[in-house]
Protein backbone atom coordinates (compact mmCIF):
# COMPACT_ATOMS: atom_id res chain seq x y z
CA UNK A 1 0.00 0.00 0.00
CA UNK A 2 2.75 2.44 0.95
CA UNK A 3 4.42 2.14 -2.46
CA UNK A 4 1.29 3.30 -4.25
CA UNK A 5 1.65 6.76 -5.84
CA UNK A 6 0.21 10.12 -4.85
CA UNK A 7 -1.96 11.65 -7.58
CA UNK A 8 -1.40 15.34 -8.34
CA UNK A 9 -3.47 17.30 -10.85
CA UNK A 10 -3.93 20.78 -12.26
CA UNK A 11 -5.47 22.34 -15.34
CA UNK A 12 -2.00 22.49 -16.85
CA UNK A 13 1.68 23.02 -16.08
CA UNK A 14 1.09 25.29 -13.06
CA UNK A 15 0.72 22.34 -10.71
CA UNK A 16 4.33 21.43 -11.42
CA UNK A 17 5.29 24.21 -8.98
CA UNK A 18 3.50 22.20 -6.26
CA UNK A 19 4.92 18.88 -7.46
CA UNK A 20 8.46 20.25 -7.07
CA UNK A 21 7.82 21.04 -3.39
CA UNK A 22 6.25 17.60 -2.84
CA UNK A 23 9.26 15.89 -4.41
CA UNK A 24 11.66 17.91 -2.22
CA UNK A 25 9.89 17.06 1.04
CA UNK A 26 8.92 13.49 0.09
CA UNK A 27 11.78 12.23 -2.11
CA UNK A 28 10.94 8.55 -1.58
CA UNK A 29 7.30 8.86 -2.69
CA UNK A 30 6.01 7.93 -6.13
CA UNK A 31 3.85 10.52 -7.92
CA UNK A 32 1.51 10.63 -10.90
CA UNK A 33 1.01 14.13 -12.29
CA UNK A 34 -1.85 14.94 -14.64
CA UNK A 35 -2.36 18.20 -16.54
CA UNK A 36 -5.94 18.56 -17.78
CA UNK A 37 -4.88 20.71 -20.73
CA UNK A 38 -7.89 19.65 -22.78
CA UNK A 39 -9.90 21.91 -20.46
CA UNK A 40 -7.39 24.64 -19.63
CA UNK A 41 -7.85 27.36 -18.38
CA UNK A 42 -9.85 26.32 -15.30
CA UNK A 43 -10.09 29.96 -14.27
CA UNK A 44 -12.79 30.57 -16.87
CA UNK A 45 -14.92 27.45 -16.19
CA UNK A 46 -18.16 27.06 -14.17
CA UNK A 47 -18.42 25.20 -10.86
CA UNK A 48 -20.39 22.39 -12.54
CA UNK A 49 -17.63 21.91 -15.12
CA UNK A 50 -14.86 22.00 -12.50
CA UNK A 51 -16.54 19.35 -10.34
CA UNK A 52 -17.05 17.16 -13.43
CA UNK A 53 -13.36 17.45 -14.41
CA UNK A 54 -12.23 16.68 -10.84
CA UNK A 55 -14.40 13.54 -10.71
CA UNK A 56 -13.08 12.33 -14.08
CA UNK A 57 -9.46 12.83 -13.04
CA UNK A 58 -9.90 11.16 -9.65
CA UNK A 59 -11.63 8.17 -11.25
CA UNK A 60 -8.74 7.93 -13.72
CA UNK A 61 -6.16 8.03 -10.91
CA UNK A 62 -7.95 5.35 -8.88
CA UNK A 63 -8.65 3.02 -11.80
CA UNK A 64 -5.33 3.31 -13.65
CA UNK A 65 -2.79 4.16 -10.92
CA UNK A 66 -4.42 3.03 -7.65
CA UNK A 67 -3.36 6.23 -5.88
CA UNK A 68 -3.21 6.37 -2.07
CA UNK A 69 -3.64 10.16 -1.79
CA UNK A 70 -4.83 13.05 -3.97
CA UNK A 71 -3.37 16.55 -4.22
CA UNK A 72 -5.36 19.22 -6.07
CA UNK A 73 -2.50 21.44 -7.27
CA UNK A 74 -4.90 24.13 -8.45
CA UNK A 75 -6.49 26.97 -6.47
CA UNK A 76 -9.51 27.24 -8.77
CA UNK A 77 -10.32 23.53 -8.70
CA UNK A 78 -9.89 23.46 -4.93
CA UNK A 79 -12.26 26.41 -4.49
CA UNK A 80 -15.06 24.78 -6.45
CA UNK A 81 -14.60 21.00 -6.24
CA UNK A 82 -12.82 19.88 -3.05
CA UNK A 83 -16.00 19.56 -0.96
CA UNK A 84 -17.64 17.40 -3.65
CA UNK A 85 -14.48 15.30 -4.00
CA UNK A 86 -14.21 14.64 -0.27
CA UNK A 87 -17.89 13.77 -0.05
CA UNK A 88 -17.59 11.23 -2.88
CA UNK A 89 -14.13 9.73 -2.37
CA UNK A 90 -12.72 10.30 1.14
CA UNK A 91 -14.84 7.67 2.94
CA UNK A 92 -15.84 5.44 0.02
CA UNK A 93 -12.29 5.01 -1.31
CA UNK A 94 -10.43 5.99 1.87
CA UNK A 95 -8.66 8.68 -0.11
CA UNK A 96 -7.07 11.58 1.79
CA UNK A 97 -7.37 14.77 -0.27
CA UNK A 98 -5.18 17.89 -0.02
CA UNK A 99 -6.20 21.12 -1.71
CA UNK A 100 -4.49 24.37 -2.65
CA UNK A 101 -5.70 27.48 -0.86
CA UNK A 102 -4.40 31.08 -0.96
CA UNK A 103 -1.60 31.76 1.55
CA UNK A 104 -3.57 34.68 2.95
CA UNK A 105 -3.20 33.70 6.60
CA UNK A 106 0.62 34.01 6.79
CA UNK A 107 0.51 37.18 4.69
CA UNK A 108 -2.01 38.79 7.07
CA UNK A 109 -0.12 37.63 10.17
CA UNK A 110 3.19 39.07 8.97
CA UNK A 111 2.15 42.34 7.33
CA UNK A 112 3.60 45.48 8.88
CA UNK A 113 1.72 47.92 6.64
CA UNK A 114 -1.74 46.44 7.19
CA UNK A 115 -2.18 45.91 3.43
CA UNK A 116 -1.69 42.67 1.50
CA UNK A 117 -2.41 41.73 -2.11
CA UNK A 118 -3.64 38.53 -3.75
CA UNK A 119 -3.44 37.68 -7.46
CA UNK A 120 -5.34 34.69 -8.84
CA UNK A 121 -7.48 33.54 -11.75
CA UNK A 122 -10.75 35.46 -12.26
CA UNK A 123 -12.73 32.46 -10.95
CA UNK A 124 -10.67 32.16 -7.76
CA UNK A 125 -10.79 35.90 -7.05
CA UNK A 126 -14.60 35.88 -7.24
CA UNK A 127 -15.10 32.58 -5.40
CA UNK A 128 -16.90 32.15 -2.05
CA UNK A 129 -13.73 30.48 -0.76
CA UNK A 130 -11.68 33.62 -1.38
CA UNK A 131 -14.32 35.76 0.33
CA UNK A 132 -14.29 33.39 3.29
CA UNK A 133 -10.50 33.46 3.52
CA UNK A 134 -10.45 37.25 3.50
CA UNK A 135 -13.20 37.36 6.13
CA UNK A 136 -11.60 34.72 8.38
CA UNK A 137 -7.89 35.46 8.10
CA UNK A 138 -7.61 39.14 7.19
CA UNK A 139 -9.69 40.90 9.81
CA UNK A 140 -8.59 44.52 10.03
CA UNK A 141 -6.33 44.03 7.01
CA UNK A 142 -6.80 45.74 3.65
CA UNK A 143 -6.75 43.09 0.91
CA UNK A 144 -6.22 43.92 -2.76
CA UNK A 145 -7.95 40.97 -4.46
CA UNK A 146 -7.03 40.94 -8.15
CA UNK A 147 -8.20 38.44 -10.78
CA UNK A 148 -5.79 38.08 -13.70
CA UNK A 149 -7.29 37.19 -17.06
CA UNK A 150 -4.98 35.25 -19.45
CA UNK A 151 -1.98 35.09 -17.09
CA UNK A 152 -2.46 31.34 -16.64
CA UNK A 153 -2.35 30.91 -20.43
CA UNK A 154 1.03 32.64 -20.74
CA UNK A 155 2.60 30.09 -18.38
CA UNK A 156 0.88 27.26 -20.28
CA UNK A 157 2.79 28.35 -23.36
CA UNK A 158 6.04 28.51 -21.39
CA UNK A 159 6.34 32.24 -22.20
CA UNK A 160 7.34 33.31 -18.70
CA UNK A 161 9.84 35.93 -19.89
CA UNK A 162 7.95 37.06 -22.99
CA UNK A 163 6.84 40.65 -23.74
CA UNK A 164 3.23 39.42 -23.44
CA UNK A 165 3.85 38.11 -19.91
CA UNK A 166 5.54 41.35 -18.87
CA UNK A 167 2.70 43.49 -20.29
CA UNK A 168 0.05 41.44 -18.47
CA UNK A 169 1.98 41.52 -15.19
CA UNK A 170 2.56 45.26 -15.39
CA UNK A 171 -1.18 45.72 -15.95
CA UNK A 172 -2.27 43.58 -12.97
CA UNK A 173 0.54 44.59 -10.61
CA UNK A 174 0.25 48.35 -11.14
CA UNK A 175 -2.32 48.79 -8.36
CA UNK A 176 -0.21 46.68 -5.98
CA UNK A 177 3.02 48.50 -6.81
CA UNK A 178 1.37 51.85 -6.04
CA UNK A 179 -0.22 50.63 -2.77
CA UNK A 180 1.07 50.07 0.76
CA UNK A 181 1.03 46.29 0.32
CA UNK A 182 4.09 44.53 1.76
CA UNK A 183 3.01 40.93 0.98
CA UNK A 184 1.76 39.50 -2.32
CA UNK A 185 0.03 36.11 -2.35
CA UNK A 186 0.43 34.10 -5.57
CA UNK A 187 -2.94 32.32 -5.48
CA UNK A 188 -2.57 30.32 -8.68
CA UNK A 189 -0.05 27.49 -8.99
CA UNK A 190 0.99 28.82 -12.42
CA UNK A 191 2.26 32.09 -10.93
CA UNK A 192 5.40 30.85 -9.06
CA UNK A 193 6.94 30.33 -12.50
CA UNK A 194 6.57 34.11 -12.98
CA UNK A 195 8.13 34.89 -9.58
CA UNK A 196 11.31 36.58 -10.86
CA UNK A 197 9.42 38.89 -13.20
CA UNK A 198 6.76 39.68 -10.57
CA UNK A 199 9.42 40.53 -7.98
CA UNK A 200 11.23 42.76 -10.45
CA UNK A 201 8.03 44.70 -11.20
CA UNK A 202 6.73 45.16 -7.62
CA UNK A 203 10.14 45.73 -6.07
CA UNK A 204 12.10 44.06 -3.25
CA UNK A 205 9.98 45.59 -0.45
CA UNK A 206 7.02 43.31 -1.27
CA UNK A 207 7.37 39.69 -0.13
CA UNK A 208 5.93 37.02 -2.43
CA UNK A 209 4.17 34.00 -0.89
CA UNK A 210 2.74 30.86 -2.48
CA UNK A 211 1.24 27.66 -1.06
CA UNK A 212 3.67 25.05 -2.40
CA UNK A 213 5.64 24.29 0.77
CA UNK A 214 2.48 24.32 2.94
CA UNK A 215 0.80 21.81 0.61
CA UNK A 216 3.84 19.53 0.83
CA UNK A 217 3.83 19.70 4.64
CA UNK A 218 0.09 18.92 4.78
CA UNK A 219 0.56 16.00 2.39
CA UNK A 220 3.33 14.57 4.57
CA UNK A 221 1.22 15.04 7.70
CA UNK A 222 -1.68 13.05 6.23
CA UNK A 223 0.65 10.30 5.02
CA UNK A 224 1.95 9.89 8.58
CA UNK A 225 -1.53 10.12 10.15
CA UNK A 226 -2.92 7.39 7.91
CA UNK A 227 0.30 5.32 7.90
CA UNK A 228 0.66 5.66 4.14
CA UNK A 229 4.24 6.93 3.96
CA UNK A 230 6.52 5.08 1.57
CA UNK A 231 9.41 3.69 3.62
CA UNK A 232 11.60 2.65 0.70
CA UNK A 233 15.16 3.98 0.76
CA UNK A 234 15.40 4.67 -2.97
CA UNK A 235 14.19 7.78 -4.75
CA UNK A 236 10.58 7.68 -5.91
CA UNK A 237 9.41 7.84 -9.52
CA UNK A 238 7.11 10.38 -11.16
CA UNK A 239 4.88 9.72 -14.16
CA UNK A 240 3.59 12.65 -16.23
CA UNK A 241 0.34 12.71 -18.18
CA UNK A 242 -1.72 15.31 -20.02
CA UNK A 243 -5.19 15.25 -21.57
CA UNK A 244 -3.80 17.61 -24.22
CA UNK A 245 -0.76 17.41 -26.50
CA UNK A 246 1.91 15.25 -24.83
CA UNK A 247 4.72 16.64 -26.99
CA UNK A 248 3.88 20.24 -26.14
CA UNK A 249 3.47 19.50 -22.43
CA UNK A 250 6.86 17.75 -22.36
CA UNK A 251 8.56 20.74 -24.04
CA UNK A 252 7.00 23.37 -21.77
CA UNK A 253 7.44 21.30 -18.58
CA UNK A 254 11.10 20.66 -19.43
CA UNK A 255 11.61 24.40 -19.93
CA UNK A 256 9.90 25.33 -16.65
CA UNK A 257 11.60 22.66 -14.53
CA UNK A 258 14.96 22.89 -16.34
CA UNK A 259 14.94 19.11 -16.58
CA UNK A 260 13.90 16.68 -19.31
CA UNK A 261 10.27 15.68 -18.80
CA UNK A 262 8.52 13.03 -20.88
CA UNK A 263 4.75 12.79 -20.68
CA UNK A 264 2.06 10.56 -22.12
CA UNK A 265 -1.49 11.22 -23.31
CA UNK A 266 -4.24 10.38 -20.82
CA UNK A 267 -7.80 9.67 -21.91
CA UNK A 268 -10.27 10.23 -19.10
Amino acid sequence: MNKKPIGVFDSGVGGLSVLVELQKLLPNENFVFLADQLNVPYGEKSKKELVKFAFQITDYFIKNHKIKQLVIACNTSTCYSIDSLRKKYSKKNFLPIVGTVPALKPASQNTKSGTVAVISTPATSKSPVMRKFIRDFAKGIKVLNIGCQNLENVVEEGEIDSPKAILLLEKYLKQIKNSKADHLVLACTHYPFLRKTIQKIVGPHIKLIDSGKAIARRTKSLLLTHRLKNKQNKKGKTLYFTTGNAGKFSRVASRLLKNEIKSKKARL
